[in-house]
């Protein structure tokens, strides 16, 4: 079943999502070579407590997963792209880090993910950075009322490959309000005018993500942490976004991204 919230109710997740977009702005800037993934984890958690939050990922329990997720982030780098379980690495020069988080707070969820370049970037993984955050930017513009789900999927797809990078159907993005995840799902590949038609208050998390030379993935040792099949690179970004008679809210925008628009 899918829930529409009201004007009140997506007001709350914009105060959910603005602590994420907190969140992963300050983990961002500590993100530099030498720093352990752990360390970022545990400045997380420090946050998390601070606000009162509750983390959707703690003792986060899927089929597909291991025992329970033991983490408030998702760390992953280079060809790790999803779930990554954070576990203690020391980040080097050009290393490329996904940063996932999803929160609870006063019973309502956001979920934010971005990837960034440690250090000295390379032209190739600037690209694929640079082809998700284009697919969801295409895809935010699309979350119209009267448009319908398949429309926000194949803005996605489009960009991809137009970028020329193939996209993998098995994860995707989802519904999100009183728990992390809802329906409905949001591929990452679709065909316009199909689907459910978008109405206001319906609130989804739309994450587009990537592996330069593959849309195959395989699961680590670990039974989380998500990767290319070939190991080549990969990257993610997703924002929580209420579809409203006044266009699409993104909740979860970051400080970071509003200053780089800015002239």
């Amino acid at each position: 079943m899918i829930e529409l919230k009201s004007p009140t109710e997506i007001e709350r997740m914009h105060v959910t999502g603005q602590f994420i977009a907190e969140v992963l702005d300050e983990l961002s800037a500590k993100a530099a070579v030498g720093v352990n993934l752990l360390d970022l984890e545990h400045h997380a958690r420090h946050m998390i407590e601070e606000r009162g939050a509750v983390s959707c990922y703690w003792d986060y329990s899927p089929s597909f997963g291991r025992g329970p997720f033991r983490n408030v982030t998702c760390l992953a780098v280079n060809d790790a792209v999803l779930h990554g379980l954070p576990k203690s690495y020391v980040l080097q020069d050009g290393d490329v880090l996904t940063m996932d988080i999803a929160v609870l707070i006063d019973g309502w969820a956001a979920d934010s993910a971005m990837t960034v370049i440690v250090g000295t970037p390379r032209e190739e993984d600037q690209r694929l950075v640079r082809a998700t955050e284009v697919a969801l930017a295409a895809a935010i513009d699309v979350a119209q009322v009267g448009n319908r789900l398949g429309d926000i999927s194949a803005a996605i797809g489009e960009v991809c490959r137009e970028f020329r990078y193939k996209t993998n159907l098995e994860f995707g993005g989802h519904g999100i309000g009183r728990t992390m995840h809802e329906a409905p799902h949001v591929a990452n590949n679709g065909k316009r005018g199909q689907g459910m038609k978008l109405k206001p208050g319906l609130t989804i998390a739309i994450e587009p993500w990537l592996a330069a030379t593959t849309d195959r993935i395989i699961y680590d040792e670990d039974g989380w942490t998500l990767r290319s099949a070939d190991g080549s690179r990969t990257a993610h970004s997703e924002h929580t976004v209420a579809i409203t008679e006044d266009g699409p809210l993104v909740l979860t925008r970051r400080k970071s991204e509003l200053q780089a628009r800015t002239p």
